[in-house]
């Protein structure tokens, strides 16, 4: 069992950043592999970003690509994701979800992940 609890979000206007924060607790952290993903109104969840179990490898949405960063650190068990360049259509609820698969089958499919945390809301204005 792994519980997750993001942290971080909030209103910021387009072409703004923020982080988010995922930490973790439960069993070994570093052997799952983290994702990030998103669920606006109306919409499915979708991935935007995910990380191996060692932090070596990362996968993006194209609709993210160049604009966000997902890092790991494995001595604190926490999974950040830096959005830069913000845009309204990233408003969502973001989500964090850990994995036991094998990189990179799958990892940008939700229904791999069996962990997930409660949520934070990130919302761009215009």
């Amino acid at each position: 069992q792994v519980q997750l609890v993001e942290s971080g979000g909030g209103l910021v206007q387009a072409g703004g950043s923020l982080r988010l924060s995922c930490a973790a607790s439960g069993r070994t952290f570093s052997a799952y592999t983290m994702g990030w993903f998103r669920q606006a109104p109306g919409k499915e969840r979708e991935a935007v970003a995910a990380i191996s179990w060692s932090g070596a490898a990362t996968l993006y949405a194209d609709s993210v690509k160049g604009r966000f960063t997902i890092s790991r650190d494995n001595a604190k068990d926490t999974v950040d994701l830096q959005m830069n360049s913000l845009k309204p259509e990233d408003t969502a609820v973001y989500y964090c979800a850990a994995a036991l698969i094998h990189w990179p089958v799958g990892v940008l499919r939700r229904e791999s992940y069996h962990y997930w945390g409660q949520g934070t809301q990130v919302t761009v204005s215009s």
